[in-house]
């Protein structure tokens, strides 16, 4: 009897637990459902605001001109893009292993060979050297006849073949550093045939390095402006602020105004491969003989 009586024991305190357990469960479930249908209200009342603001925007949109289209809304403009807003050839999208070992300063692949881009460097800088008529220049502009002056004519062009290169993407911009090396090392060789003493054509370049940059500088600027900027910085840097005459600033505002749109209308990648250049003259006898050039012809090799 006594184990009847302890086994009953067992059981109620069995009974009572799992009694408990469930009322538990009960409670817990209760108030899980309580949330859930408060959650799913909240959602309602979310997704109908939603509703509402999507129509209200929806009007707003419309009554702006816009059209919504599977859920994107595309503003309508007048706006039309020009050849400038469009994607540039320098803007060229590159990866990241080659932005990151051209941050460390050494080139990415290019779109054509390296030697094939200095080599048209080079003749694109003979270009700028041989193919100008200096002498005209220090004539019409009253400039000294002098290793400076020289200079300062052959910066003016080499300046206007670097913006040309630019708009070709990286291989264009490895091309204008290798432009601006070889006019250093003609400068260089010119000053040692000419007799100047190595101390002062060592100070001699290093004046030059900067005024050349501060000239790039300054011809940007005014090839973005109007003719008084573009005039300041012919006065500035080619005269040496040493021109009493507007009408020689005149002529050279002219001069490169009608080669950066000359250049403008070559071929980039017969300037990639050739690095031909030609310069029209600077003093027009026919203001409308300024017709785009024949394309040069080369060969598999670039030359």
């Amino acid at each position: 009897s006594s184990l009847l009586v302890s086994l009953f024991q067992s059981c109620q305190t069995g009974v009572t637990q799992w009694v408990a357990a469930c009322s538990g469960l009960l409670q817990t479930t209760t108030v899980q459902g309580q949330c859930r249908r408060m959650l799913y209200g909240i959602f309602q009342r979310r997704k109908a605001g939603q509703f509402r603001l999507s129509k209200t925007c929806g009007g707003l949109i419309q009554a702006n001109g816009a059209i919504t289209l599977q859920n994107r809304s595309f503003h309508n403009t007048n706006k039309h893009l020009s050849a400038k807003d469009s994607l540039q050839p320098s803007e060229e999208k590159v990866g990241a292993f080659t932005r990151i070992i051209e941050a460390m300063g050494f080139t990415g692949p290019l779109k054509y060979s390296r030697w094939k881009i200095k080599v048209a460097a080079l003749r694109m800088y003979t270009c700028c050297v041989e193919k100008t008529d200096y002498e005209e220049f220090f004539n019409r502009c009253q400039m000294p006849d002098t290793l400076n002056s020289w200079f300062l004519v052959a910066q003016l062009h080499v300046w206007m073949c670097l913006v040309r290169m630019k708009q070709e993407g990286r291989t264009g911009k490895y091309m204008c550093r290798y432009i601006v090396h070889c006019m250093w090392e003609d400068v260089e060789q010119r000053g040692k045939v000419m007799g100047i003493n190595s101390v002062v054509l060592k100070e001699d370049l290093r004046s030059m390095v900067e005024n050349f940059y501060a000239a790039l500088f300054g011809y940007d600027e005014g090839i973005l402006s109007d003719d008084h900027v573009l005039a300041a910085a012919l006065w500035r840097n080619l005269f040496n602020r040493n021109c009493d005459d507007p009408r020689h600033l005149e002529l050279l505002v002219e001069y490169v105004r009608k080669q950066v749109q000359h250049l403008d209308a070559l071929n980039g990648e017969d300037l990639l491969l050739t690095g031909e250049v030609s310069w029209r003259p600077l003093v027009e006898s026919n203001a409308h003989s300024i017709l785009k050039p024949l394309s040069p012809v080369y060969n598999d090799e670039g030359l």
